[in-house]
């Protein structure tokens, strides 16, 4: 069985729609690479989504810090988690979908075929507030280009 191979541009792009829609793929058997994560957009107000993730990144064990639950601070892995939250792992079907995924920060050139956008996922159709997940670099090590 071929695979059939997809590349998604996620500049732009509201994450949990986006994130839905490659989650819907990845189940079809779809090997997919989204690129330039860095730059897709979070619906609502920047503020409070700082204060509930550094909430979020407080949770540690009282016992052992070693068994303290590992959160992710790099915009890739924050969306592959969230990709993954979409994903039945429990079955193999999920597992199998989820080593289709590769996420890069940036693009890195040595993909084939044109990047997809997907429009029902587009930012001009927000009515509210959005922001880049590269706007938070107190929270997520986002590398500088150049």
């Amino acid at each position: 069985m071929s695979e059939k191979t997809l590349v998604v541009d996620a500049t732009n792009q509201i994450l949990g729609r986006m994130c839905s829609i490659i989650a819907k793929k990845l189940l079809e058997g779809y090997r997919v690479h989204v690129v330039n994560v860095e730059k897709v957009r979070i619906s609502g107000d920047k503020h409070s989504f700082i204060r509930e993730y550094v909430k979020f990144l407080e949770i540690k064990s009282v016992r052992n810090p070693k068994h303290t639950p590992i959160h992710p601070r790099n915009p890739a892995t924050y969306v592959r988690r969230v990709i993954r939250g979409m994903l039945p792992m429990d079955k193999k079907k999920g597992m199998d979908a989820f080593r289709r995924l590769r996420v890069y920060i940036g693009n890195p050139g040595n993909l084939k075929g044109q990047p997809v956008r997907f429009e029902e996922a587009d930012a001009s159709r927000l009515g509210r507030r959005s922001f880049m997940l590269s706007e938070l670099k107190d929270i997520f090590k986002v590398p500088e280009a150049g």
